[in-house]
């Protein structure tokens, strides 16, 4: 009898042993979960304007470094240079969940409602590059694009005025469906017209290297008597040099303007290009992201976060080398 006593004792710790055991393996079964959820990587989308540009590039080469040093997964949207499909793309990252968005605009009064949209949402919004005055974006990063106009302007000014140079004529390349970039040429003309020069023409890119180069040709023709060029950005860049080299210019024009390439480094070491605004479009990706987590996170980070520009000569390019070979 004794024995039974003891046998049934023995069962019953058992079972008692595997009930605790059980208990305990779905508790673990919960902390594992909630473990999880805190693991899960807060969700950037970036609204990018296209990626053949290399300041493009570099800048979404930024942000990823940023997204990784940080643990944010990073999900990069090319609009192709089509504004509509920037608009698609932020509704795409807010059907999907997004904790924030960083916008480089293309038409920075149509991209309105729905950054709205967004803000409505409960989502971070930073622009980039292209001003987007609205009460829904966070965060503004870039360069104060005017200033560094008016800088490259006062730039070219004092190039006329150092070297004598008579024929004050200036022809323009810009980009006229791009907001910033005609941000860029109004105050370099502001500036260089109050030293006494003339702006000749001005001719349109559309923010293409093809057609700048087009342009700048016909520039070149139409304008005999145009000496100095100056383009508003890397396409209008390109473009205008192409142009020197196919018309073989390089004797009679001399370009100023935005944005490295090896093109432009070899126009600078060949002395037709003489001064270049260099932005630092990695550091203004790198800064949206982290930006991006820093407010989602309960943090606040400045309104405005502006990143210096160089003007880029040959006195200053060997740096720039190893970026752009």
């Amino acid at each position: 009898m004794a024995r039974r006593k003891g046998l049934r004792l023995v069962a019953l710790l058992a079972i008692l042993t595997l009930l605790l055991g059980s208990m305990a393996g779905c508790a673990s079964t919960e902390d594992d979960g909630d473990d999880a959820a805190s693991e899960e990587k807060l969700k950037v989308g970036l609204v990018q304007i296209n990626q053949q540009a290399i300041f493009f590039n570099q800048m979404n080469e930024g942000a990823q470094e940023a997204a990784d040093e940080l643990g944010v997964d990073l999900t990069i949207f090319n609009a192709n240079d089509d504004a509509a499909k920037q608009n698609e793309g932020i509704t795409n990252f807010i059907t999907q969940g997004f904790d924030a968005i960083v916008v480089v605009a293309i038409d920075v009064e149509g991209i309105k409602p729905a950054i709205q949209e967004a803000k409505d949402a409960g989502i971070v919004i930073v622009c980039v590059d292209a001003v987007v005055e609205d009460p829904a974006v966070d965060v503004q990063v870039g360069v104060d694009n005017a200033a560094a106009g008016a800088e490259i302007g006062q730039f070219v000014a004092d190039y006329i005025e150092e070297n004598a140079v008579a024929n004050k004529n200036i022809g323009v390349i810009g980009a006229l469906n791009s907001f910033i970039q005609n941000i860029r040429k109004d105050s370099f003309v502001g500036v260089v017209e109050a030293a006494g020069a003339t702006i000749t023409q001005t001719v349109d890119g559309q923010n293409r290297q093809e057609a700048a180069m087009t342009a700048s040709e016909n520039l070149f023709t139409a304008q005999q008597d145009t000496g100095i060029m100056y383009a508003t950005g890397e396409p209008a860049m390109v473009g205008a040099v192409a142009a020197v080299r196919s018309q073989d210019k390089g004797d009679s024009v001399v370009l100023f303007g935005w944005d490295l390439t090896a093109e432009v480094i070899t126009g600078i070491d060949d002395g037709f290009v003489l001064g270049v605004v260099q932005q630092d479009p990695k550091t203004e990706g790198y800064e949206a992201v982290k930006a991006c987590k820093t407010l989602v996170e309960g943090g606040s980070v400045d309104k405005l976060l502006n990143i210096p520009i160089t003007i880029v000569t040959k006195a200053n390019v060997d740096p720039y080398r190893e970026i752009f070979k």
